[in-house]
């Protein structure tokens, strides 16, 4: 995990300061342009950077009735880390903070120093990537995740080993494998190796190992239907929250748990890998005051509501069936678990989340 050891830290060796380099991204596709550009400064001024009272929120993702499938509509909030009210927080060191009981007078905190690189550009030929449009008439990129992969892996040979790259893409969306259907994928975490053949010689195990992130910008009206529909949480900064949160707890992508499955997020399978954003995927909170791209939605439905929408994030405990839960922040609710397996723990509208992972 990134950061300081919550458990064996003192004084100022509990608070970690990690330098991120975000690099906006401009994609052309099929005569289009999306600049990453367009959404720095929205993405600076959201919660993953800007400093918010995670106490809480106006509202939060519950469970609703939609023909043919569950809805993950715009709920009522209420509080979500009572255990910092009061505290002003970036979204990443207040979920740490009660991922391990660390809230109030603590001085533990894993904190984002953003820094903006020069932004660079990246052509998609035509046989890589197409234009899609949304139920909601949003227009977004769709590429091969695989040409998409590739192009990243290239940018990383020029990144600072000691720091966090974040590549910043606006409405670009992925598919796997060759159907355009086959969609979407808004983000993803992972590592480099550094040296001579890909990797390090005499390293002494100091091997060098480049940790990144790529996420994308979420116009509403992509995922979110007219008055807080199917997927309501799924816009803006819920892909960078959903990776930076992933890239936290396990920065080299190696840290296995025991296999998991949950039906909220089906598309995962049974996986055994600690990754804090998949089981709750499209499931997430409103924060901070958002005034970019507010207006309706192209075909005239409203989408967006003024604020962020970070996703809730799994918490160790959750992965590793702990129970009694005396690691976390307790839920804001009296529970048999005590603590609460989620950011959002009582919050979170599916029983779940209120109790250890199951197996496969």
């Amino acid at each position: 995990m990134v950061g300081s050891d919550p458990n064996n830290c003192t004084g100022s060796r509990c608070s970690t300061t990690i330098e991120a380099d975000i690099t906006p991204v401009i994609v052309n596709v099929a005569g289009l342009t999306f600049s990453g550009n367009h959404v720095l400064a929205a993405t600076l001024a959201s919660p993953q950077f800007a400093h918010n009272d995670y106490a809480t929120t106006p509202a939060a993702t519950a469970a609703g009735a939609f023909p043919a499938a569950p809805a993950l509509i715009r709920g009522a909030g209420g509080t979500l880390s009572q255990g910092d009210a009061g505290k002003q927080l970036q979204l990443e060191d207040a979920t740490m903070r009660a991922q391990f009981n660390k809230t109030g007078s603590s001085g533990y905190h894993l904190i984002l120093h953003p820094n903006v690189l020069p932004t660079v550009t990246i052509n998609v030929p035509s046989n890589q990537g197409v234009l899609l449009q949304s139920g909601r008439g949003v227009i977004f990129a769709d590429i091969s995740i695989n040409w998409w992969a590739a192009q990243i892996q290239n940018l990383e040979t020029t990144a600072d080993l000691t720091h966090l790259p974040i590549y910043l893409t606006d409405n670009v969306l992925l598919h796997i494998g060759s159907s355009i259907t086959n969609c979407c994928v808004i983000g993803f975490h992972g590592t480099r190796a550094s040296g001579l053949g890909g990797g390090s010689n005499n390293s002494n195990g100091n091997a060098k190992v480049q940790t990144f992130a790529w996420a994308s910008w979420v116009q509403p009206g992509v995922y979110s239907r007219p008055n807080g529909g199917t997927d309501w949480a799924l816009q803006d900064i819920h892909a960078l929250t959903h990776e930076i949160s992933e890239w936290a707890d396990d920065p080299f992508v190696n840290n296995t748990v025991e296999p998991w499955v949950t039906p909220t997020a089906p598309q995962y399978g049974c996986t055994s890998l600690l990754e804090t954003g998949d089981p709750v995927v499209a499931i997430g909170f409103a924060k901070g005051t958002n005034s970019f791209e507010q207006g309706p939605n192209p075909d005239g439905s409203k989408s967006a509501d003024g604020y962020y929408h970070p996703e809730d994030e799994a918490f160790l405990p959750w992965f590793m069936r702990t129970s009694p839960n005396t690691i976390s922040e307790p839920t804001q609710t009296a529970s048999a678990n005590v603590g609460r397996y989620t950011l959002m723990g009582s919050l979170n509208p599916f029983p779940g989340f209120k109790a250890p992972a199951t197996g496969c």
